[in-house]
């Protein structure tokens, strides 16, 4: 039995201090031959980056993908609007959440794996203010008490 490597690329740090995750699911993403190489160094943002179900298809717009220095005329738009590969079953339960319960899909982070690249989505929904500071002050405590043990 092999074992899985997961390598991760980038991790969407915003998401995780704006939003409360509910659920999680690993996609694969549609790319372009420069895209690919240049995940591979490192040059992708998903800071400002979400999901959309369309036409029973989910797509991510504004994730960042820096054009591969290599890649003259081939390069790609760094914005460009990228298909996620999700089943069927995944999509119409996204989907669902997002229209009755007004949740958000937004990708927490990019990792490959036996050589595809594969994006974590989170079901989200925001955070209020007042719970972001509880989160900061649930952290410092926790870093209080690591230190004094």
């Amino acid at each position: 039995m092999t074992k899985l490597t997961k390598k991760v690329i980038s991790s969407n740090k915003k998401a995780f201090h704006d939003y409360i995750i509910f659920e999680r699911y690993t996609a694969g993403i549609v790319l372009l031959g420069t895209e690919i190489k240049s995940i591979r160094k490192g040059g992708i943002n998903l800071k400002d980056s979400f999901a959309k179900v369309e036409d029973m298809e989910m797509f991510l717009y504004n994730c960042h993908i820096s054009p591969f220095e290599g890649g003259n005329r081939n390069n790609h738009d760094p914005k460009r609007t990228r298909k996620l590969l999700l089943n069927k079953k995944e999509i119409l339960k996204i989907l669902g959440k997002v229209k009755q319960d007004s949740y958000t899909v937004v990708p927490l982070e990019l990792f490959i794996e036996r050589g595809f690249a594969k994006l974590e989505i989170g079901l989200c929904k925001g955070k209020k203010l007042h719970d972001k500071r509880e989160t900061l002050k649930k952290k410092d405590i926790q870093r209080e008490m690591e230190r004094f043990k």
